[in-house]
């Protein structure tokens, strides 16, 4: 079989590497898409890990299934979760599941962007679902995405009052977006310094979009009636965007870092005044099983449009063009990568 193997993001590599072999508990799945995450181009993040086959977003039909391993059947369409949690540890029985060192260290192989991959036993019986049958296998990429989305908002404590600001126009903005209104958020503020993102924002449901350059905590004033905004969900790691997001938080408000700057830029939070103003910063990582499960309830009931969101498909030996669209943020939101296309 071949696979995209990511050294850098402009070096992505397409290579032969054998058929996995499968054990009695475990799946061999066929994949017929798998989506760029913007995680897959934040070279600090995966670089020092490289080379490796990357995409964590697969979706595809079972194979073969071994002796041992039941519900799931030859021909099955699935979406399957890369990292899974033990649900013993104290962290998942406080419900910080994303934080369970088996949740770290669990992974399909080789990767989604590989014509073929193996589900080990443990995702097997806690990450593997079956796509509803009017659900395409590019909408089910996005399982894993809105599924962040959702334990992010659930997080963040959104609610239907709040005026919410997204700053990052991107997928997961856009998801955030999306997902805000089908809770009945009504003032979604959405930012960017890209128009296209921000022509985007405003298609998929965004109140108000603000070009992000300059003021942009004088520019919600202006817009909300002199007031800041209750939620700030941070989806971009631009250093200026987790500055501003400690600008554009009212009183009370919470600020969620949904991306994060790279580890050597440090943040100066105001932390007096934000003691003074009860203001709370939180922070989201991944989806535990409980948010995947909800990502495909509301997915499968088309409470968001996440068809119109993909804007590239490329065959796994267009896999380097993929990452160099989403790598330069531009004219592009959702790239799947079809491994058996061709």
């Amino acid at each position: 079989m071949f696979a995209a193997v990511y050294y850098n993001n402009r070096d992505v590599r397409i290579q032969k590497m054998p058929v996995p072999e499968i054990a009695a508990d475990e799946l061999l799945l066929k994949v017929m898409a798998s989506g760029i995450c913007g995680s897959d181009v934040i070279e600090w993040y995966r670089v020092p890990k490289a080379p490796r086959v990357l995409g964590h977003e697969a979706t595809g039909v079972i194979v073969k299934a071994g002796e041992n391993v039941q519900g799931y059947c030859v021909g099955d369409r699935v979406f399957a979760s890369h990292h899974v949690p033990c649900n013993k540890c104290r962290y998942c029985l406080s419900g910080h599941h994303t934080a369970c060192e088996t949740l770290h260290t669990t992974n399909y192989y080789p990767g989604g962007f590989a014509q073929f991959i193996r589900v080990p036993r443990i995702n097997v019986e806690r990450g593997v679902y079956k796509l509803p049958a009017d659900m395409s296998f590019e909408e089910g990429t996005f399982i894993e995405p809105l599924a962040c989305v959702v334990r992010g908002q659930r997080l963040a404590g959104v609610r239907k009052e709040d005026a919410v600001l997204i700053i990052g126009s991107g997928i997961s903005g856009l998801l955030h977006v999306q997902l805000a209104k089908a809770n009945g958020v009504k003032e979604i503020f959405a930012a960017d310094i890209n128009p296209y993102r921000l022509g985007m924002a405003e298609k998929f449901g965004a109140s108000h979009a603000i070009n992000a350059v300059g003021n942009l905590a004088g520019r919600l004033k202006e817009i909300n009636g002199g007031r800041l905004v209750d939620k700030v969900i941070v989806c971009t790691g631009a250093t200026q965007a987790a500055l501003a997001a400690l600008e554009c938080v009212d009183k009370g408000g919470t600020i969620l870092f949904f991306a994060v700057p790279d580890p050597t830029v440090k943040v100066p939070v105001p932390v007096t005044d934000f003691w003074r103003n009860e203001i709370t910063i939180k922070t989201s990582y991944g989806a535990a099983p409980n948010d995947l499960e909800e990502s495909l309830a509301i997915l499968g009931g088309k409470k968001v449009n996440v068809r119109d969101m993909i804007t590239h498909r490329f065959g796994l030996r267009q896999a380097a063009e993929g990452f160099r669209l989403m790598a330069e943020a531009g004219a592009s939101l959702k790239v799947i990568i079809e491994p058996n296309s061709e």
